[in-house]
């Protein structure tokens, strides 16, 4: 589960969690599995929650404080459970010594102070072979649980089609699920592996795992209204909110006391009961119904899918925790083949077409298009992000025949790219730099210091180097390869190498199994009818769904019709995408903040799922995500293209979480009344009306002796009036290249810029979201007689005759085709001929009123010629009624920086980006009236940009 950007940084839940700090040996910490028709008693360093318990504890374990240290003491009310207990904590236990006061507790590093949750029980029973206790659900053996083979090995059974949900089948997959966490779990050998925090401190250490799947099924099913009341709810509120891993030296997470290892699995024995429960006897599963995202037991299979996400996420956590605390369990499946046979393999040296293979291009060379989003009636669980919708047109581009492997990576290691800048980006550099990185995480050093000899770990154990594995670096390690490989040999094309986009992925996927394919056959997503077991076997055979439990050569499985392999399966790819909605995105209010606090432009999507992906990240639909230098079961391919990357980007800070997208869906709820709307929409009411017709047409209100907007008087600041016509002066000056002796007016109103900008150019095309103001304008064309009020005080107003500028001609009128448009939608009005390209833009007060104005600034160089100018007056005066925070280009502070995020800053960033150079700058004032004694004053920032693309 993912937490907001800014909740994440804080990695606790500061009501419920006990920190260790300067309240060490001062509080009791009480941890023990009640039963839901008890309370339970806490302390917290912020809040304190006392509840009565009937019964006495079973096991009650507290610290307390001698002239020495801090010791352990036990207390039991059987004979049995004392047996199991160790003794006291020795006073010269790190944790003991360390934590003698409330300074020394202060200054222990975050390496030192997990080591309080050691030596509380016994943990003999967590070395070696697990004992049937340890299974809280179903024994992984043959013909009890599902997904069990003959040998004894667990692997993921096929993805449930809920067209039809039987009550038996939601149990097998939820059996199939909770067994294969369970299995992975009895792999770390002792306490220590459950408290000890990942090497870089970014994520909770594995305890918190080990009760997070559970609680998650407690909570979500509450919500859905399945369960009526919390198993633990002091469980259910420190297990409830896992990290996202903001940055890279964010080490401010694991320090507290966690429950023992017992208690957790206690609490997850309750768990599988209440679930099994709900599945068995709930009333909204009788008569075998379709479940889809209206049903409560929707609630259900996202638990199972949430489960399957921290399989894969603790393998990782697996594999980087020290060797000697895990170990291989009895019911896991095995690794590939590959792995055991490798002995003879070299540990250093790898020589290219005999340890690894080479790794052509391929060109794919027919420009194609791919529709990504899942539909919304596919029979099975989808994460929020995979629903909607967003056409791609995927240019000609070239990708490598293979993942990049071991071997080859080997060479950028040995030539010094980890200690070459130039290969890095700042970000990535800073992160090498932080980090220490001489290597991939997961390459062991097992030569002297220099002598780049290396095994490889995997999540159990080391083994002898496969070379031509995929390698497994972040996305910075990728993009540094790429660089390098870019340097030191010619691309086939005129632009380096790169990463693959979601798009391209989707490309050269097998086309049996396509996003097309699975839309027109449920089968054709193979995870929907394909056990672990079966997935590795046939024409599209890949190594996905756990048929193994590591990665396997580039080129053990077919290849896909493009002639790619591993284009599924084996190791996630990295992209050059950011993390974002598809059109028409809606969060589940069951789970509302799973993707929305990850829409920020610093998460990297990832693509294909990995060996050990299983369930709906195993599907074609899966869109899933990492930020940059986070670690995953995750490599990638060479790609280069004579076209710009068709990838999608956000920019830093452009969402703000749930409460923009509700926003969001407020402004598309306005916008999409469309045209004459009701008289109190933001934008098409007649008081805005009569307001903009004051503003465009200066010289109105002559015959009446009133003045449109403010009196001629000595004081008054009359600088700012003529606002439209101003603007166009500004595009003259700058003096556009003229090709066609064309201009755009984008959000014209009602027309006064237009009919400025057609007394130069020998066309105007002028376009308006509101029809009302279109109208007008058509009218004010025409000639026709328009009135309008000036508001004086109150209700009392004039009204006069809207008058255009003495020079504006009927010859001037008649060069302009006003038109109702959409300036989010320049693309669509482009490719249908309503808008050309032209010589000359001007966009008027109008950015910070758009719902997507990064929509906006994208298309804009579709219809702006070389040489062009775009004039933008904006000032930055964001509003949720009209853009929602999600859509804002600045105005806010960075969740993880904490810099201001200012919008002329993005938006010099996107429009250099998109090929404009910035010719002007300069702040322009206007007026606007309210009534006859109070007025506007605002100060534009106007911006000339040209089109040097």
């Amino acid at each position: 589960m993912m937490l907001s950007p800014q909740a994440a940084r804080m990695g606790t839940v500061f009501t419920t969690l006990r920190k260790i700090g300067s309240s060490r040996g001062r509080s009791t910490a009480r941890h023990r599995i009640f039963p839901s028709n008890s309370q339970v008693s806490f302390k917290s360093t912020m809040a304190s929650v006392a509840v009565d318990d009937d019964d006495e504890d079973d096991l009650r374990v507290t610290r307390t404080k001698n002239a020495t240290g801090s010791r352990v003491a036990v207390t039991c009310n059987d004979e049995e459970t004392q047996k199991k207990v160790r003794h006291p904590m020795p006073t010269n236990h790190p944790s003991a010594s360390a934590s003698t006061s409330p300074s020394a507790a202060t200054h222990r590093s975050h390496e030192q102070a997990w080591m309080v949750n050691l030596g509380r029980e016994c943990d003999d029973w967590l070395h070696g072979p697990r004992s049937a206790d340890w299974f809280t659900g179903v024994h992984p053996s043959s013909g009890t649980c599902p997904g069990v083979d003959v040998h004894g090995s667990i692997r993921s059974v096929p993805l449930p089609n809920l067209s039809r949900v039987t009550r038996q089948a939601a149990k097998e997959y939820f059996d199939n699920s909770w067994t294969l966490f369970e299995t992975m779990f009895a792999g770390l050998k002792g306490d220590e592996p459950f408290y000890r925090p990942p090497v870089h401190g970014l994520r909770h250490p594995q305890i918190f795992y080990y009760g997070h799947t559970a609680c998650l099924y407690v909570n979500k099913l509450r919500l859905a209204g399945v369960l009526d009341k919390p198993v633990n709810p002091y469980f259910e509120s420190i297990f409830e909110v896992g990290v996202d891993e903001m940055l890279w030296d964010d080490m401010h997470k694991n320090d507290m006391v966690w429950p023992t290892v017992s208690e957790v699995r206690e609490y997850r024995k309750q768990v599988y009961q209440v679930v099994v429960d709900a599945i068995m006897n709930h009333s909204s599963l009788d008569n075998d119904p379709k479940v889809d995202q209206k049903h409560p037991m929707w609630a259900l299979f996202l638990g199972f899918e949430h489960e399957r996400i921290h399989l894969e996420t603790s393998s990782v956590l697996f594999r980087e925790t020290p060797v000697h605390l895990v170990q291989t369990p009895e019911n896991w499946p095995p690794m590939h083949p590959s792995a055991y046979e490798n002995n003879g393999s070299p540990t250093s040296h790898p020589v290219e077409g005999v340890d690894y293979p080479s790794n052509r291009m391929i060109m794919v060379e027919d420009e194609s298009s791919v529709d990504l989003g899942k539909p919304a009636s596919f029979p099975s669980f989808g994460w929020d992000n995979e629903y909607g919708e967003r056409h791609v047109n995927v240019p000609p581009f070239y990708a490598s025949e293979h993942m990049v492997t071991n071997g080859a990576f080997w060479q950028f290691v040995e030539d010094g790219g980890y200690r070459t800048q130039e290969y890095w980006c700042d970000d990535g550099w800073a992160w090498r730099t932080h980090r220490n990185a001489k290597w991939p995480f997961f390459w062991n050093q097992i030569g002297p210091a220099g002598s780049n000899e290396f095994a490889l770990r995997t999540i159990f154990e080391n083994i002898a180097m496969p070379w031509n594995w995929p390698v497994n670096v972040n996305y910075y390690e990728a993009k540094a390869f790429c660089r390098w490989k870019s340097a030191h040999e010619e691309t086939p094309t005129a632009k380096p190498y790169r990463v693959l986009t979601e798009a391209e992925h989707h490309v050269i996927r097998n086309k049996e199994h396509s996003l097309n394919a699975a839309r027109k056959d449920v089968h054709a997503d193979k995870v929907m009818v394909t056990s672990g077991q079966e997935f590795a076997r046939g024409s599209s055979a890949m190594n996905l769904n756990l048929s193994y439990s590591s990665e396997s050569p580039v080129g053990a499985f077919p290849a896909s019709h493009t002639g790619h392999y591993d284009s599924t399966g084996n190791a996630w790819e990295w992209t050059e995408d950011h993390f974002s909605p598809l059109k028409g995105f809606e969060v589940h209010h069951v789970y509302d903040d799973f993707s929305t606090p990850c829409f920020d432009g610093k998460h990297s999507m990832i693509v294909g799922g990995s060996f050990i992906s299983t369930g709906d990240e195993a599907s074609v639909f899966a869109r899933f995500h990492f930020r940059p230098h986070f670690l995953q079961h995750s490599g990638f391919r060479l790609v280069t293209s004579n076209d710009e990357a068709p990838a999608t980007h956000l920019f830093a800070g452009n969402f703000e979480g749930q409460a923009a997208k509700r926003d969001e869906a407020q402004a598309s709820e306005l916008l999409s009344k469309g045209a004459g709307s009701a008289p109190d929409s933001v934008y098409e009411s007649k008081q805005s009306l009569h307001m903009y017709l004051g503003l465009h047409y200066p010289s109105s209100g002559q015959q009446e002796n009133v003045p449109p907007i403010i009196p001629h008087g000595t004081n008054t600041p009359t600088h700012g009036l003529r606002f439209p016509q101003r603007v166009v002066a500004l595009l003259n000056s700058l003096k556009p290249e003229l090709t066609n002796n064309r201009a755009l007016d984008i959000g014209c109103a009602v027309g006064g810029a237009s009919f400025e900008l057609a007394k130069s150019f020998g066309h105007v095309d002028a376009f308006d979201f509101s029809a009302s103001f279109v109208h007008a304008a058509h009218r004010m064309q025409a000639g026709e007689s328009i009135r309008f009020r000036v508001p004086v005080e109150a209700d009392i107003y004039e009204e006069v005759e809207a008058v255009h500028e003495s020079d504006v001609s009927e010859r001037v009128r008649s060069k302009i085709d006003f038109f109702t448009g959409d300036a989010c939608k320049i693309r669509e009005m482009a490719d249908s001929g309503k808008l050309s390209s032209y010589d000359a833009l001007i966009m008027s007060n109008l950015l910070c009123r758009l719902p997507d104005p990064m929509a906006c600034l994208e298309d804009l160089p579709l219809v702006t010629n070389k040489g062009g100018v775009v004039v933008m007056v904006t000032p930055f005066s964001w509003l949720t009624e009209f853009t929602p925070r999600s859509k804002w280009l600045g105005g806010f502070i960075d969740p993880v920086s904490k810099a201001p995020i200012r919008s002329k800053d993005v938006l010099r960033t996107v429009m250099e980006l998109n090929g404009f150079e910035k010719i002007h700058e300069s702040e322009m004032p206007l007026i606007i009236r309210e009534h006859q004694r109070k007025y506007q004053y605002i100060i534009s920032e106007a911006t000339g940009w040209r089109n040097v693309g």
